[in-house]
């Protein structure tokens, strides 16, 4: 299912062909043997601009960490800039200081493009985009970095935002830790198209099978008092998700 691409009122809107191509030729993944995918490798993306794309279509990751030796995932938004993955929360969570100790974390997106309904119970399954990058996470202590790092998150989740609103006061950025991870070691994986029935099923031919797509789109905007909407909010919810 592609996405829109190009420009909307000035809100750039991104692109993945379903079948997770080369966007633009990009330099290809260097898979690591935790990050080879195995099962179903046929479906493995090596085109690191597949990478870049499902991350900038997706809005929440799920990270993952191991806190007092039980594992946590939380899901959390995030922000890319080129091969540098931005996470932010609160300097008071154990989680979030757990993560960027020095431990190795795992992050995850995953795109649902539809659901395949197959002949039989066993063959039913999804078309997806995935992402998962393994590394450490680097708390970003540069004030520079910082600021840069809570813009990245926060024009990729409202795009226009940053400059519209009030800038971060010192009491919140202290409040605010900001996490960089690097993309270098990532695997990405997709379904497209319909069922793989077993030939008896087919011959049989007694339930119904195709995809039943999904496709995410913005809600008119809910104006907090009586604000008027500015047009980097409603350019957003006038273009498609994905």
């Amino acid at each position: 299912m592609p996405l829109a691409c190009g420009s909307v009122n000035g809100v750039t809107e991104t692109c993945l062909p379903p079948s997770g191509g080369t966007p633009g030729g990009a330099a290809e993944l260097s898979p690591t043997p935790r990050s080879t995918i195995k099962r179903g490798a046929n479906r493995a993306v090596t085109d690191r601009g597949a990478l870049h794309a499902v991350l900038d279509a997706g809005l929440i990751c799920h990270l993952a960490t191991v806190v007092d030796g039980f594992p946590l995932v939380l899901p959390t938004g995030y922000g890319r800039d080129g091969d540098t993955l931005y996470l932010h929360g609160s300097t008071g969570a154990l989680s979030l200081r757990t993560a960027m100790s020095g431990v190795q974390v795992c992050v995850a997106v995953t795109l649902v493009d539809g659901i395949v309904y197959a002949r039989s119970v066993f063959h039913h399954s999804m078309n997806y985009r995935s992402a998962v990058i393994h590394g450490t996470a680097v708390r970003v202590t540069d004030p520079a970095e910082r600021l840069h790092g809570l813009r990245v998150l926060t024009e990729h989740m409202a795009p226009g935002s940053w400059e519209h609103t009030r800038q971060p006061s010192q009491k919140e950025l202290a409040a605010t830790a900001v996490l960089a991870l690097d993309l270098t070691e990532a695997a990405v994986k997709t379904r497209t198209g319909g069922p793989v029935d077993d030939e008896d099923d087919v011959e049989a031919n007694t339930a119904w099978a195709g995809v039943l797509p999904i496709r995410e789109v913005w809600g008119e905007p809910e104006s907090a008092a009586e604000l008027d909407l500015p047009g980097h909010v409603s350019a957003r919810a006038a273009a498609p998700v994905r």
